[in-house]
């Protein structure tokens, strides 16, 4: 790992936090490099379950005008069969 910084003043911070941690530069770069990718994806990870948890209580919620009902569920799909039907016996 090419560890060159263009600025002197952060490779003497990072150096002397290295130092203190007990560890190499490229240790500690790559150490603070993954916490900071596993905090991203624990995010990431918390938001997803907050969305799942509110589109699981806006499904499970009582049907609303928006929801077809069984019949007008039946009726559509009669409705597609009807028209796959008269696609098919066109193109033969």
């Amino acid at each position: 790992m090419n560890l060159r910084f263009p600025d002197p003043e952060q490779r003497a911070a990072i150096a002397a936090a290295a130092k203190q941690e007990g560890v190499s530069m490229q240790e500690y770069i790559l150490s603070a490099a993954y916490a900071r990718a596993t905090a991203v994806e624990e995010r990431f990870l918390e938001g997803f379950k907050t969305s799942m948890a509110r589109s699981g209580a806006a499904f499970s919620a009582e049907p609303s005008m928006v929801d077809p009902s069984a019949e007008q569920r039946a009726a559509e799909q009669e409705a597609r069969r009807e028209l796959e039907h008269q696609g098919r016996g066109n193109a033969a």
